[in-house]
């Protein structure tokens, strides 16, 4: 491994490596723009704060600045930091774990379930010799049904939608064929967009919450906007979850998806 690229990528993970961070970031994973009274709030900080976690952020590249009037906003530099969230995310295991989870030893020895300061948060190896259920088990529900993963579609939904579009061979080594082509224009998912792009086509990004891979790329992009359009599928509010509508959850039956 080269020295330099060594230093540059323990600087990238410096620049992540705080929980403050980290919630500021998730917030942006929609492909959002904010502002930084907005991921002050998600960062559980102060804006003065919030203002030097920002400028560490966007000076390891991993957040870009657009000044409207006087509200600054931040959003993800790019699908790249996006995918290196999501794959943090796969090796932490899925959040919210230690509130989720207590094994049976631990509710009969502290039913209120208080935690020693000493104690330690369970880790992989661990999980596995107690029989703790996978970290996917214990995500909220309607994150782990659809989310968006930047600007495509990951979640239950996502993993089932990259499934399907490879067993019914419209995608061949993450091309489309002809049959998909014709199968995708008709779901109203503007394929010449994607033709021009500067980005990855299509390729497989792993998901945090069902540990097996969603469709990503320029193709995953134009997918989530045609289900968006076609009101296939709701954002919510303040989060990344998006709501399968009755027409989104008749069409994806059709295409062999029932979740």
């Amino acid at each position: 491994m080269p020295t330099a690229w060594s230093y540059a990528v323990a600087a990238t993970a410096q620049a992540i490596a705080e929980p403050a961070r980290v919630r500021m970031l998730d917030l942006l994973l929609d492909g959002s723009a904010r502002t930084a009274t907005e991921l002050a709030l998600a960062g559980g900080v102060t804006p003065s704060t919030a203002s030097t976690h920002l400028h560490r952020l966007e000076s390891a590249g991993l957040v870009t600045r657009a000044v409207q009037g006087k509200h600054r906003y931040f959003r993800l530099a790019g699908a790249g930091a996006a995918r290196a969230l999501e794959a943090l995310g796969v090796l932490a295991g899925a959040p919210q774990l230690a509130a989720a989870w207590r094994s049976p030893e631990r509710q009969r020895s502290d039913p209120a379930g208080n935690r020693s300061p000493h104690s330690k948060r369970p880790t992989g190896a661990t999980r596995a010799k107690s029989g703790e259920p996978p970290p996917a088990a214990r995500v909220p529900d309607s994150l782990r049904l659809a989310r968006t993963c930047y600007d495509h579609i990951a979640g239950r939904l996502g993993v089932a939608l990259h499934d399907r579009l490879l067993a019914r061979g419209w995608l061949a080594a993450y091309q489309l064929t002809p049959a998909g082509r014709a199968g995708l224009h008709s779901w109203g998912v503007d394929i010449a967009i994607t033709s021009p792009s500067r980005r990855r086509f299509a390729f497989a990004c792993l998901d945090w919450s069902e540990r097996r891979p969603h469709l990503a790329g320029a193709l995953g992009s134009a997918l989530l906007a045609a289900c968006l359009r076609q009101r296939w599928l709701r954002r919510e509010l303040d989060s990344r979850a998006l709501e399968i509508t009755p027409a989104g959850r008749r069409r994806f039956a059709q295409f062999g998806i029932s979740l």
